[in-house]
């Protein structure tokens, strides 16, 4: 077992690639942790010899021969050999449940292990050899049942044997009770949980354990795209957190019963099935320049409108249960929306439609009126034409802070620290102007400003993030004095990388309390239901660059 290779892959820095704004997994809580290990599972090896050479993970299913057990497509290697519940302080001899070598490989044709569709394949089935002239199954006890992936969204444990040159401890892992998000433009899903490194290929992502905890129902196994992980460097705090599983369907079961019946059967070419809508990738997601949310469809909930650097502006549509369900290009890339500074979006013209304001690079603002309705290839309504003074409105957000009815306020960031709320705003004009602060040093460290309805009250409260990495929510803000600070995030490195952020209604509670977020690394996370002095439910729209 000494020369063992590692079948793991992901070694090559994909083109692109910038360092992640931070480990969120152990910032989050979604950490893994070691334990004693369950029957069913073990580790796999390809030589004889070292104890310490495993490289992959599978475990036992059921099956007539009572032999068969479940791995990674990937892990596949002459001479290889399956120990269960694999113990790192006993020799080869002294394994509680034995050594139990190949017998027979099994593995879809088609499987490629790559960037592509056909990695979606990546399981394979091994038939074993008898150990004394006793079968695997019956040796421990019980043997794990399969069934389909239900879909992409599920609550799942996920066991592993890690490498020991990744993790000197040499134990069972787990990452239990994680929820499970697509893997945009594949038919597969991933985790994102601290801990999984090399050498998890092939472990059971179970969807219920059976009282015993030694079996279960397993509907998922490490592997996938590029052998079942995001292809950066094994130094990169990506390698052992963002792990991917096939969906098992048609495919899978067909291996299942050929492996069951020892045949090698090749069922064609692989036809990728539906996927649901994704709204990509977090590279693409790094050119999104700008952000707003608002009910542009009239469905009394909202939409999102991006902005992107090369002047595309896309609308999202949701479903008002939280779910991104289609895009709508608004505009293709050209030149005139690279010079967009600054938007944000509010019922100025009381249609019940959400309108869209643009702070242009030389001082124009201008009002697109109902959006959903009319699209942007329209000239929209000049609030101000060109001029030196709007060009150092540095952030504008809308809100209802003074109006009961529609989202017409307005709140300025200028330039100097200065702070303004334009109340009553619409295509006729600002409003009414009141300074809520002069100008002065603080402000000019306010990087972003989004506003909702984060204290219940039904008036709106604004949301600051700070070049610190501080998030602040001011509630009670009204046109004659700033609301009270009510702390959400203390000043932290995280933070720091929010590089885009909105409000909006996306779930049932019907309160615009939904923070959208767009980090600096193309990651787009929603936290729902966000309070005064709380993040919401963390949701992931789109993963990591």
């Amino acid at each position: 077992m000494a020369s063992a290779t590692d079948p793991s892959g992901r070694i090559a820095q994909p083109r692109g690639w910038a360092a992640p704004r931070g480990k969120r997994s152990i910032a989050t809580g979604i950490t893994g942790e070691h334990f004693d290990g369950i029957k069913t599972v073990g580790t796999l090896f390809t030589t004889t010899g070292d104890m310490k050479a495993h490289h992959c993970t599978a475990s036992v299913v059921s099956s007539p021969g009572h032999n068969l057990i479940l791995t990674a497509g990937h892990c596949l290697g002459s001479n290889a050999a399956f120990v269960p519940k694999y113990d790192h302080t006993k020799t080869a001899g002294e394994q509680k449940y034995g050594i139990w070598p190949v017998k027979e490989w099994f593995r879809d044709a088609q499987y490629a292990s790559d960037r592509s569709a056909n990695s979606d394949l990546d399981f394979a089935f091994a038939s074993l050899k008898e150990n004394g002239g006793r079968n695997v199954q019956d040796v421990v006890g019980g043997a794990n049942t399969l069934a389909r992936t239900p879909g992409f969204v599920n609550q799942v444990t996920v066991i592993g044997y890690p490498m020991v040159r990744y993790d000197s401890q040499d134990r069972a892992f787990h990452c239990a009770n994680v929820w499970t998000t697509p893997l945009p433009a594949y038919n597969q899903m991933q985790i994102d949980c601290a801990g999984m490194w090399g050498g998890v290929s092939g472990g059971p992502w179970f969807s219920k354990l059976d009282p015993s905890g030694d079996t279960g129902e397993i509907i998922g196994n490490v592997g996938g795209f590029m052998q079942g992980g995001p292809d950066v460097r094994s130094d990169n705090p990506l390698y052992n957190r963002i792990t991917y599983s096939p969906l098992h369907g048609d495919r899978f079961f067909q291996l299942y019963d050929d492996a069951q019946q020892g045949l090698h059967a090749d069922h064609g070419s692989y036809q990728q099935p539906a996927l649901p809508y994704s709204m990509g990738s977090g590279t693409t997601w790094q050119h999104a320049k700008l952000m707003a949310a608002g009910d542009f469809n009239g469905t009394g909930h909202s939409d999102l409108i991006v902005v992107w650097t090369d002047g595309e502006v896309t609308l999202y549509t949701n479903d008002g249960n939280g779910h991104f369900i289609t895009e709508r290009q608004l505009l293709a890339a050209n030149s005139t929306w690279t010079h967009a500074e600054t938007i944000t979006a509010g019922d100025f013209t009381g249609s019940n439609r959400y309108d869209l304001m643009v702070r242009w690079s030389d001082g124009e603002v201008t009002l697109f009126g109902d959006v959903g309705l009319n699209g942007l290839n329209v000239p929209g309504t000049q609030l101000t034409g060109p001029n030196t003074t709007w060009q150092h409105a540095t952030q504008i957000a809308a809100g209802r802070f003074n109006s009961s009815n529609y989202v017409t306020d307005l709140m300025v960031r200028w330039s100097d620290g200065e702070l303004t709320l334009y109340t009553n705003v619409g295509a006729g004009g600002f409003g009414q102007e009141h300074k809520l602060q002069g100008p002065n040093s603080t402000w000019t460290h306010a990087t972003l400003l989004t506003a909702g309805e984060f204290s219940g009250n039904q008036k709106w409260d604004l949301m600051v993030q700070w070049s610190d990495g501080e998030l602040d929510n001011y509630v009670g803000t009204t046109a004659s004095a700033l609301g009270t600070e009510a702390r959400i995030q203390n000043p932290n490195e995280l933070w720091t990388h929010n590089a885009v952020m909105t409000t909006g209604n996306f779930t049932p509670n019907h309160r615009t309390d939904d923070l959208v977020v767009r980090w600096s690394d193309g990651e787009t996370t929603m936290y729902t239901d966000t309070g005064k002095n709380t993040l919401g439910t963390e949701h992931n729209l789109v993963p990591h660059a």
